[in-house]
């Protein structure tokens, strides 16, 4: 690494470590101020503790990120410009890109984390904060969910499951499996006591059978060898114990993987339904790189801070970071009403302030 950068990289960490800290701090105390009697009447562990409130923050980690990437950005390219070291940079035959490409990396590095975060941790986190509030922050041995319906409209499967460890959901209590005909009669009704998904493929214990025809009435069974298996393995079922976890969850709180498995075995949703769910997969790609586009139009701010002055160039950038959100707001509105398609209403609020923070990039050249 040059001198030069790790100089640039030493001087725009440092502010942006403490703007995170603070915004981090100041959100965990709106929350502690809530939740502080239950805390200190139950007086749970500190890890259980640091785990609620990890969870209470993740969701929001990319908006914490860029506004401190927008306060980082205008503070560190506002002090080397008061001290004349981006002229000097400059004079010394340096392109405006390669004095500002260590905040630029870094925001590209935290948009990543920001990605991976809202997928594979902040889900779980704030669904374990949920819980914690619902049980008063007393751990349970597991995430117990009862009465749980689910219907595979592709395959006319209907699934009643009295109860189920999300923790644990290869292993489902009190099963009982609904396969229609295409007019919607029922065929067949599967009653266990329990079902297992081992190897790809659920074993259901103790299985009964009751068979139907197509007036939809009882009928003696097709099958009488079924009725004697104790133990059956059902290659046919193709649900997989995700799907059932996932129809318990809010849809805000599932993963894109899940939330893509979930448009595929749900086919009879309504247009706009579909168009909803669509946006809301487009904007979990597309909210992340906040922090780039930000730390874009926040560098040029920063700048025309150090040369003309202090408010009027943290005015500006500010109002373009309130411009944005309200720009991501309301595409997402658009969007949801089927005025704009998901792509667009999920990416234009970026493309839109990428291109203007390019361009005043260029001026600065």
């Amino acid at each position: 690494m040059r001198i030069l950068h790790r100089y640039v990289l030493t001087s725009f960490l440092v502010p942006l470590a403490y703007c995170l800290v603070t915004f981090i701090s100041l959100y965990v105390v709106v929350e502690l101020i809530g939740s502080f009697s239950m805390l200190t009447a139950t007086k749970p562990p500190f890890g259980v503790v640091v785990g609620y409130f990890a969870g209470v923050v993740a969701p929001f980690l990319e908006w914490l990120l860029a506004a401190s990437l927008l306060l980082a950005s205008l503070y560190t390219m506002w002090q080397l410009c008061r001290h004349s070291e981006v002229t000097a940079m400059r004079a010394s035959g340096l392109g405006f890109g390669t004095i500002i490409a260590p905040l630029v990396s870094v925001a590209v590095l935290l948009s990543l984390v920001s990605a991976l975060n809202l997928e594979f941790y902040a889900p779980d986190a704030s669904e374990n904060t949920q819980r914690l509030e619902k049980n008063q922050f007393r751990q349970e041995a597991g995430d117990i969910r009862e009465n749980i319906h689910y219907y595979n409209t592709s395959e006319r499967r209907n699934w009643r499951i009295n109860r189920m460890d999300v923790s644990s959901p290869q292993v489902l209590y009190g099963v009982r499996i609904t396969c229609e005909r295409p007019n919607g009669t029922r065929e067949v009704e599967v009653a266990c006591k329990q079902a297992e998904y081992r190897d790809g493929v659920w074993l259901l214990c103790y299985p009964q059978y009751i068979w139907f025809d197509e007036l939809d009435m009882q009928v003696e069974s097709r099958m009488p060898q079924l009725d004697k298996l104790s133990l059956r393995l059902m290659p046919s079922l193709n649900e997989i114990p995700a799907d059932f976890v996932n129809e318990t969850r809010e849809w805000s709180r599932l993963p894109i993987r899940a939330r893509l498995r979930y448009l595929r075995v749900h086919p009879d949703l309504s247009d706009e339904e579909r168009d909803s769910k669509w946006y809301d997969i487009h904007s979990r790609f597309a909210s992340p790189w906040a922090c780039t586009v930000i730390t874009l139009f926040a560098i040029p701010m920063g700048v025309a801070t150090g040369r003309q002055g202090v408010f009027k160039g943290i005015l500006t950038a500010i109002a373009l970071f309130f411009a944005f959100f309200v720009a991501v707001n309301g595409c997402m509105i658009l969007a949801k009403r089927g005025l704009l398609p998901p792509l667009i209403g999920a990416w234009m609020p970026n493309a839109s302030f990428l291109a203007a923070g390019l361009y005043l990039l260029w001026r600065q050249r």
